[in-house]
């Protein structure tokens, strides 16, 4: 049955990929969408009244739609991870401050023109590097000479990260234009329009080996969901493990919010649909959830910049406008816990 879910969603997000591909201001039909990924896939030739729309098809959307799929596949595997590994429902990959950090990081570069040897990667080394500061900051202040508990994690992860937005606004007060701050706005919001090749390679790398390292937590999830006291029984280091695991998340995360802003709802939601679905243990969670997140993340992209076109809705609306109704509905509809609760 699992693996039956995972080809058919498989399958979805195949279809869901050259569907979005081919939709826009210029829209081609999913066959000639397909035919010409084909073609660049396998080097083949196109007609030359196609050049555009190749270009189109190759150059801007396809980056940007798989950029969506990956991003939504992390975001999901990491709120999985998270909501474990603190035993809080509603922990998401930004509870823990890295979103934050890597606003802060973000808006210091885009105001004060910070790191302008690296181009137009210089908004994503900043939050990056905003979001390495904000998780060695976190981690520092929870562990400190006792051990690093959920409900510490979380505390000093929500308090980390209202500090970082009192600075991220402070750096929007004193912007020098308004260009400066609806850009840093429409960031934090997040959006995929500045996607490109060049950065998707690392962002593929980052967020599969942080997939596949993730999927191997499985059994210490299900422990760490039990709490401290049964997973030190079974043999399992709930202190060790949540370092561990803080580590990854982390630079999934950090990687993530540079390329795409800070996009919420989905790593706290997803996880809790498709427990609903498959069940709690974290093995098949993990299995399911990243292609669920892909799917879902591809239309949220797909409506962010046709609903409105040309102009593009953010998609931390489109991801509340569309999920929190959905999820509402099925807790309404199934009886759920969460952790025993």
């Amino acid at each position: 049955m699992l693996v039956l879910t995972c080809v058919a969603l498989f399958l979805v997000l195949l279809a869901s990929v050259v569907v979005a591909i081919g939709l826009g201001a210029a829209a081609v039909s999913p066959a000639d969408t397909a035919r010409l990924l084909w073609a660049a896939l396998t080097g083949g030739s196109v007609d030359a009244d196609e050049t555009t729309t190749y270009q189109i098809i190759w150059q801007i959307r396809t980056p940007r739609v798989l950029l969506a799929a990956l991003v939504g596949a992390g975001l999901s595997a990491v709120g999985v991870a998270i909501q474990a590994m603190v035993r809080n429902a509603l922990a998401d990959p930004f509870v823990l401050g890295v979103s934050s950090g890597a606003s802060v990081g973000a808006v210091g570069v885009t105001v004060t023109g910070g790191l302008a040897a690296l181009g137009v990667y210089a908004v994503s080394a900043g939050a990056f590097v905003g979001a390495l500061v904000a998780s060695f900051l976190v981690y520092a202040a929870s562990s400190g000479k006792g051990a690093l508990s959920p409900l510490r994690l979380v505390l000093t992860g929500v308090a980390m990260s209202l500090g970082f937005q009192a600075v991220m606004s402070v750096i929007i007060y004193f912007a020098p234009d308004s260009e400066a701050t609806s850009m840093v706005l429409y960031w934090t919001m997040g959006g995929f329009g500045a996607a490109n090749w060049g950065a998707l390679p690392v962002v593929a790398g980052a967020v599969l080996l942080g997939l596949a390292v993730l999927y191997r937590y499985s059994r210490a999830l299900d422990v760490l969901a039990l709490g401290d006291e049964t997973a030190s029984s079974l043999g399992v280091s709930p202190d060790r493990h949540r370092t561990s695991l803080l580590v990854v998340v982390s630079l999934i995360t950090g990687v993530m919010v540079a390329v795409s802003g800070a996009i919420s709802f989905v790593g706290l939601v997803m996880p809790h649909l498709v427990r609903m679905v498959v069940g709690a243990t974290h093995a098949r969670v993990l299995a399911v959830a990243p292609l669920a997140g892909a799917v879902f993340m591809v239309w949220v992209d797909l409506l962010s910049r046709t609903v409105v076109a040309p102009r593009e809705l953010p998609l931390g609306v489109i991801t509340a406008l569309v999920g929190v109704p959905v999820f509402i509905g099925l807790m309404r509809r199934k009886g759920y816990t969460f952790g025993g609760r």
